[in-house]
């Protein structure tokens, strides 16, 4: 198990990044930095950006706390607000990606979100609706998998098929993902309890619920290659349901995981997006 000390990058508006289920905050340590407006070939120099960005592990997941036995997405979001709360941020810009995208429409209906950008988001479907037991059924199939990287650990690497494997609910193709990225991946991957906790919690529980209430300018990021969340049976209900205002916008050569093989490009977007509703430079606020 790998230390996953939260992200915590520039100054300026305050931006949170949640990650996917099974990963860890290390999702966003090629696109955290470009955020930042961090130069990743001189780090120490000064960021240029205008976010203090910030990427925590959420609960069982590797190198986040331990969570109450059924974890769901309520907990989930219980334990980011602490943090933020422990940041002094009342709201923040908040990203998610496919969990963390659930957690971030939690966060904004709790009145936490300055802006929204949700990048591939879980959580869209009813209770009894179809697509809930297909994706549940999606990652129960994925057990012997987990439980091929729980026994061999980095040593699945040289296993011929890891890669393949490993490249199907993260990226496009298999050379989206570096051999470092895969390192990581395998680390969270065999060392996330919320694995079973949030699946059986998940059967009992409907998906985001008053997504048309939202508030906070909302930017939807759907991945053209996403085999976990695929359009457009899974954006269904964000397609429809979300406010009329929604910014919609289709990420061409992607997968479910977008800030491995496309750290730049999702940097922008979100740049780009949360900037038009950013506070002026001289008036930001922390």
């Amino acid at each position: 198990m790998t230390d996953r000390a939260p992200i915590h990058l520039g100054s300026g508006e305050p931006m949170l990044l949640l990650h996917p289920f099974m990963m860890s905050q290390n999702v966003w340590k090629k696109a955290a930095p470009l955020i930042a407006g961090i130069d990743v070939a001189d780090p120490a120099a000064p960021a240029t950006g205008r976010y203090e960005v910030f990427a925590p592990t959420m609960p069982g997941h590797n190198g986040g706390v331990k969570g109450p036995f059924f974890l769901h997405s309520g907990a989930l979001a219980d334990d980011v607000e602490r943090r933020m709360d422990a940041l002094g941020w009342d709201t923040a810009h908040i990203v998610g990606n496919s969990l963390g995208g659930w957690v971030a429409f939690e966060l904004e209906r709790r009145g936490r979100a300055r802006t929204l950008t949700a990048i591939a988001p879980a959580g869209g479907w009813r209770h009894l609706t179809p697509v809930k037991f297909e994706i549940v059924g999606k990652f129960l199939a994925g057990l012997p998998v987990w439980l091929v990287t729980l026994a061999f650990g980095e040593r699945v690497l040289k296993l011929p098929f890891t890669r393949y494997l490993a490249h199907l609910p993260v990226s496009a193709t298999p050379e989206g993902l570096s051999d470092a990225d895969l390192i990581d991946i395998i680390d969270d991957v065999s060392h996330c309890p919320a694995y079973y906790q949030l699946l059986v919690k998940s059967l009992t529980l409907p998906g985001l619920l008053e997504m048309a209430d939202g508030s906070a300018p909302t930017h939807l990021i759907i991945c053209e290659r996403d085999r976990v969340l695929p359009h457009p049976r899974f954006t269904r209900q964000f397609t429809t349901q979300l406010p009329k205002d929604t910014q919609i916008t289709y990420l061409e050569g992607v997968g479910h995981i977008p800030m491995f093989e496309a750290p730049r490009r999702v940097a922008d977007l979100i740049v780009g997006f949360v900037d038009r509703y950013a506070t002026p430079p001289h008036q930001a606020i922390g």
